[in-house]
């Protein structure tokens, strides 16, 4: 662990959880902050541990995890820049309900669980920060049920792509942030059934090649996305072209 940078602190008083408070109570806050660097599996915490701290990532992507009975990963959200977590555990002295190592290399802000409680007891304004937070950490895991639950996994992929085009319509070449095998965990899916929506993907001019992507058009990209019905046409040959009918979704 080392010190932080101003652009680290800069970075970390920029965060959802941080922003809203006032400058000194940010100072305050983060007056005994560290910096871990990670390499690609290195664990910050493992799930059942004491919560020590809370944390902020600077850069890179880190990836929380349970271990379900049958010894497999479940992924339960994989965070970069900007973001933060274990912020409830962390002013209510419990343990980490998941284990988060870095998926990339990566750099997060550390701050320790009893600063925090101390800081609470004389700015109550942290907690209700934090409660917020939690809030909207909550929300998106119900988001994530919802998406496991009413997409399909070439929605799921579909949507993760479209996240990381900067624009809405036209082209783009873009970068897999982490490695497949996460992302299939990620999206709910088995990392053969994500090859195989990478495949089907091909029809709607979708390019993947090893961590490339191109995308021939976005906004037919995200069109799949609010698909009711979404399957594969098959034996698309000489009689079934993408350019016979631009008005049909090739997928549909």
């Amino acid at each position: 662990m080392k010190a932080p940078t101003l652009d680290d602190l800069k970075a970390a008083s920029q965060t959802t959880v941080l922003c809203g408070l006032n400058p000194r109570t940010v100072q305050t806050l983060l007056a005994p902050a560290t910096v871990v660097e990670l390499e690609p599996g290195d664990a910050l915490f493992r799930q059942g541990e004491p919560a020590a701290a809370f944390f902020i990532v600077i850069d890179g992507w880190v990836k929380l995890y349970r271990i379900t009975p049958a010894g497999d990963e479940a992924v339960l959200h994989v965070l970069t820049k900007g973001e933060s977590f274990a912020e409830a555990v962390a002013f209510a002295g419990g343990r980490y309900p998941a284990t988060a190592s870095a998926a990339t290399n990566s750099r997060v802000v550390l701050i320790p669980a009893h600063h925090v409680v101390n800081c609470i007891r004389e700015m109550p304004d942290i907690a209700i920060a934090m409660i917020a937070s939690t809030s909207q950490h909550l929300h998106r895991l119900v988001q994530r049920v919802e998406q496991l639950s009413a997409q399909s996994g070439l929605q799921r992929v579909a949507e993760f792509l479209a996240a990381l085009c900067p624009n809405m319509n036209g082209s783009c070449r873009i970068s897999l942030p982490y490695d497949k095998s996460l992302i299939a965990g990620r999206l709910g899916l088995k990392p053969e059934s994500l090859s195989r929506v990478f495949a089907k993907l091909r029809l709607v001019g979708v390019d993947v090649r090893a961590s490339d992507v191109v995308v021939s058009e976005v906004a037919q990209l995200r069109s799949l996305i609010a698909s009711d019905r979404i399957k594969a046409r098959g034996g698309l040959n000489g009689k079934h072209r993408l350019a016979e009918d631009r008005s049909q979704h090739p997928l549909s």
